[in-house]
């Protein structure tokens, strides 16, 4: 017998092969490891009466794990030997549970030593069951029958989560398309008031991105900053045309109304069981805080500003400076991240202006995209 690796070797012509077993379940492999070709011959031909199993012998533990690496999907039970020079059984096992994939197939012990303290031993490092020598093919059978059951069992288990968790991914991915569609909605709405928000809100999205994505904010946060984002300024659908479109500097009474935007915003938004919407109500009501505490509406101070307040603070900024405007020219992106620099820790969050400047790269190709 092959001692690197010897799939079927003991097993006679009739057994079954990979596929499906009668029953309707699919054949597994019970690798066996035993530094005896004899004993593993045994041990084969005690298993190939079992419907939907499949022997694959090793006298060799690192070919059996390397094996157990290569098959670790079709692997449905391992019986090892203890004694065996190298490597023993107890490490075998300890190896073979940290392979990925591996934690719940079933792995039986054969050792002729009735010592309580390596059974403990071997049930810490990972073993299912045991089988004394000499092995009684009876028993083998049943023991293996039964252990086979439970990994199918498992796999099944595991079959129907997986179903599960894309049913729900699917069922997540169309409840988050359909508050997307909603939010995108609401700002084309916000359009009709200003005709610069649309491009501006897209503008401070991606900049925003940058900036959560720079102070090392999860995936999944960067992206809800992004979308809430979007509804900063929903606040200015409440002011009148002749301050929302005025084509030159506010007076002192209109910039009070102007201000007035946050909170409003914040009360348009609050409320709502959703997550980017909760945030958006917030980073509504804060993007206009400042990091000296002398912002409005609340006159917040430093990270007593939520953190998505500030993210926008500084893209808002930014797209404002180099932007034109009926009542000034654009800066240039340079001319206004030295600005961003100038006003870091006064007006701005320190570290959302590192994190914007850390993505200048990513920032100027957004600038020359939207400017095409």
């Amino acid at each position: 017998m092959n001692s690197h690796a010897s799939p079927l070797a003991a097993v006679p012509p009739s057994a079954p092969q990979v596929g499906s077993a009668p029953g309707g379940d699919e054949t597994l492999l019970a690798l066996i490891l035993d530094d005896s070709e004899m004993n593993n011959l045994l041990l084969a031909r005690a298993l190939a009466p079992i419907a939907g199993c499949r022997a694959a012998d090793f006298t060799r533990p690192e070919d059996a794990l390397a094996f157990l690496v290569a098959n670790v999907a079709q692997i449905g039970i391992v019986i090892t030997d203890y004694d065996m020079p190298g490597m023993t059984g107890l490490e075998f096992i300890a190896a073979a549970r940290n392979v990925p994939g591996f934690a719940h197939v079933p792995v039986v012990m054969v050792t002729s030593l009735d010592q309580q303290s390596l059974r403990r031993e071997a049930l810490q490092r990972g073993a299912t069951d045991f089988l004394g020598k000499p092995t009684d093919p009876v028993e083998i059978r049943a023991r293996v029958t039964n252990l086979l059951h439970l990994s199918r069992a498992h796999r099944r288990e595991q079959e129907r989560s997986a179903i599960l968790a894309r049913e729900v991914a699917a069922a997540v991915a169309v409840c988050e398309a359909r508050e997307r569609e909603i939010i995108a909605l609401l700002m084309r709405a916000a359009e009709h008031r200003d005709t610069d928000t649309g491009d501006h809100i897209a503008r401070v999205a991606a900049y925003a991105t940058v900036i959560a994505r720079n102070l090392g904010l999860p995936d999944s946060e960067v992206a809800r900053i992004g979308l809430a984002s979007t509804m900063h300024d929903v606040g200015k659908i409440g002011l009148s045309d002749s301050i929302l479109l005025k084509n030159g500097p506010l007076s002192a009474e209109e910039r009070s109304e102007m201000q007035k935007h946050a909170d409003r915003g914040r009360r348009i938004l609050q409320g709502s069981s959703s997550e980017v919407v909760q945030l958006a109500a917030e980073i509504a009501a804060s993007h206009h805080e400042r990091w000296d505490g002398t912002g409005y509406p609340s006159g917040l101070k430093g990270e007593a500003i939520p953190l998505g307040g500030r993210i926008v603070a500084v893209a808002d900024v930014f797209d404002a400076l180099v932007s034109e405007r009926p009542y000034k020219k654009p800066w240039t992106p340079d001319a206004a991240a030295a600005f961003l620099q100038e006003n870091a820790g006064t007006h701005f969050d320190p570290a959302c202006v590192a994190a914007f400047l850390a993505g200048w790269d990513d920032v100027r190709t957004q600038c020359h995209a939207f400017a095409a």
